[in-house]
């Protein structure tokens, strides 16, 4: 499939899993691309998207995803890349874990207590007074 042809419509998780998997197979680097070794590629590779907004102004967002639309989409795909080589190395079921993380995530953050809140769960459940 033509990399101009892909769109999340038509792509599966595990469609970009073999192209990932085939990818590392055809240069011989199963060798590196261990779970430890992955796992510290997600963080550099997060780190250097993160590094794209460091010191810059709410106001100045939109212009500097604009302008670095390309090298945003570049340090996302890197990140998924790995993302999806470190599901292939430990033989994570990527679908079944967004899906359970997502059920988990929802006892955690019931509507009526989070909604419009950004705060961490155990903060909120903290700050909550308590109903004997």
């Amino acid at each position: 499939m033509d990399a101009n042809m892909t769109s999340d419509d038509t792509t599966t998780i595990n469609e970009l899993r073999q192209k990932v998997q085939k990818f590392v197979d055809d240069r011989d680097w199963n060798k590196y691309h261990n779970p430890k070794d992955v796992a510290i590629s997600i963080a550099i590779e997060a780190a250097e998207l993160m590094e794209h907004f460091q010191w810059i102004k709410e106001n100045e967002l939109d212009e500097v995803i604009k302008e670095k639309s390309a090298e945003l989409q570049d340090e996302l795909a890197d990140i998924l890349i790995y993302c999806l080589s470190f599901a292939n190395s430990v033989g994570i079921d990527i679908s079944h874990a967004v899906t359970q993380k997502i059920q988990k995530n929802e006892s955690k953050y019931p509507i009526e207590e989070v909604k419009g809140n950004y705060k961490k769960y155990t903060e909120i459940r903290n700050n909550k007074p308590f109903h004997q």
